[in-house]
Formats: C-alpha cells, structure tokens, sequence
C-alpha cells in the first residue's frame, strides 16, 4: 500500500485523531449524554449544561443533557451504571448521590465506589446560610449565640434527611455546640420557599438557589460552607473563619459505568479539563456561586476515596436515616 494509500484508510479509522500521531485517540461514534440525578434548573442541572455546550465542539459529538430526577438520585445512579460502558453515557454525580447515598442507604441496586469510573471532577459549589430577616441575627456570631441562649427554638429547613443541606447544619450545630430542629422537605425549593415565608428560620442552600432572594432583602447570608468565600457574596465569610475546621464543600463530578475503556475515560477527561480551562465556560460557573475545577481521572479517584468516609461519618453525625 502506497502512502496515499495508507493515509486515505487511517483517515477513515472513527477513532483516530490529527491531535496525536503516536497514538490511536478514542472518538465517541454518537451523541453523548451526561445524565443528571435532579429536576432541570437546579444548580447541578445548569453546571451539566454549560459543560455539554463546551464539550460537543471538543468531542466532535452533541453532549445532551438528560434529567432523571427522583429516589435522592439513585434512579439515574442506577440507569447509568447499567449503560453500555462505551463513553458515550455518563452521570453529573454530586456529593449526595455517590457519597452520602452510600452511607444514607442500607440497600442500593447499585455500588456507587464499583459501577462507575471517575472522568474528572468537575465543580465546586459552597452553600450559604441564610436566614428570615425575622431571626435576630445578623452575623453567625449573633446566631449561635441566640441558639446557645434558646436551644431546640431555631429550626432549619432541608432538602430531606442526608442532603446537603442536611449535613451542613448538623455539622455546624456540632461545630457551634447549639441545638436546632430539623425539618425535612421533599426538595430544596420548599425548603427556600417556607424560609422566604418565614416558616423556617434558616436553610444552607446552594448559592444560586438564593441569590435572587438575597439581593432583594428577603433572606439574610451570614456564611458560606467552603473554606473560602465565594466570588457571588463576597462580603459573606466562610463558617470556617469563626468555626475553625468547617467546611463542607458539595462537589459534582463526571462518572462513566464501570468498564468504559481507558482511552474513553482519558479523552472525556482530557476534554473536560480543557473545557473548564476556557475562560468563558469558568465565568459562567463562578456566575453560578461554584468553583470550576477539572481534574484528571486519576485525581478525581483518589478524591472520591477519600470523600467516601468522610462523608459517611458527616451523616452518622447527622443521624439521618432513610432505610
């Protein structure tokens, strides 16, 4: 076979790619999905949609976002773990669905550290505590001392046992040695929506999903839950200045069922790590309250192992339960 020859046939290869000569590049040979465990809008939901946008151009395929909400996340966990392991279906896993349901749940249909392959981790995001303008606190120093003084009084409001919400207000009335009533939701939004109305006196929320309520007057932030502050409220402090150790940082991150090949696993977190180095994709996420991160595969391993305890133990302090 003459040169020509040769070229023509490995240009034809689906797989191949002008990028590396010395070596054979996986290229998915249809749409990718990343599927998301929540309801679209959601913080997750919008992060999952502005990396599609930056990966199709980069993957040469449409990225497609597709919800399945529902079980705390563990009906889309568990359709993604079934997937044909061939790079084109993954998850926008989060903190709660691959480490708080591990611990949450006596019996899943899935392992969330067996069935998935980390790809990269993708954000970030702090929560905020935020309080009805009713409560007489305007700074943490101010709440937990009004806690201290009315132990079992203060109420928050969660998206339901082991969430987020649910552990970084166990956490903090650890960290703060005050007592407080929980009282579950079905969703982050009733939570927010009871605290606007002034049913409950505090949620910690994704900043995103108060923003809005923030800046009109209708909640108060007295903290973030990341060891930094976040670029959105930039004059709110992290718990973590006054409660020294605090922190509870809500990751989301890629996963591909497990057996995907390496080369699929390298190329979408190749891909991903390039696109959340663009400056544009980076402002729209910290637009969001998060912090991009992208990460190799090997990285966001290592990290999701030692999430996995840490986490665990977050949620036997927080005595949820689910079954």
């Amino acid at each position: 076979m003459d040169r020509r020859h040769l070229v023509a046939a490995l240009a034809a290869l689906p797989c191949l790619s002008g990028r590396s000569r010395a070596e054979t590049r996986w290229a998915p040979e249809r749409p990718v999905r990343i599927v998301v465990p929540f309801a679209a809008g959601g913080s997750t939901d919008l992060a999952a949609r502005l990396l599609a946008e930056a990966l199709a151009p980069l993957l040469g395929q449409p990225v497609v976002v597709e919800n399945r909400a529902g079980a705390g996340g563990n009906i889309a966990s568990e359709h993604v773990a079934r997937s044909a392991p061939d790079g084109c279906t993954l998850i926008m896993a989060t903190t709660s669905t691959h480490a708080t349901n591990p611990a949450l749940y006596k019996h899943l249909p899935f392992s969330p550290s067996q069935d998935f392959a980390a790809v990269s981790l993708v954000a970030f995001t702090p929560n905020v505590l935020v309080v009805n303008p009713a409560v007489p606190a305007r700074s943490l120093q101010e709440l937990i001392a009004y806690g201290k003084a009315n132990p079992g009084r203060l109420n928050y409001g969660t998206a339901g046992p082991g969430s987020s919400q649910h552990l970084a207000a166990a956490l903090f009335g650890r960290a703060a040695d005050i007592r407080m009533t929980h009282v579950p939701y079905r969703g982050g939004a009733p939570a927010a929506a009871d605290l606007v109305a002034g049913r409950v006196d505090l949620v910690f929320s994704a900043v995103i999903e108060v923003l809005d309520q923030i800046k009109v007057g209708q909640l108060r932030p007295l903290g973030v839950t990341t060891t930094r502050r976040t670029s959105q409220l930039p004059e709110v402090p992290a718990i973590g200045e006054m409660l020294p150790g605090f922190e509870l940082a809500i990751w989301v991150g890629l996963f591909a069922p497990a057996g995907t090949p390496p080369a699929a696993i390298n190329r979408l977190s190749q891909e991903t790590m390039a696109a959340l180095r663009a400056p544009r994709l980076r402002d729209r996420i910290l637009q969001l309250g998060s912090e991009p991160v992208g990460s190799s595969a090997e990285e966001f391993a290592a990290f999701y192992a030692r999430e996995l305890p840490k986490v665990a133990e977050l949620v036997r302090l927080s005595g949820a339960t689910i079954d």
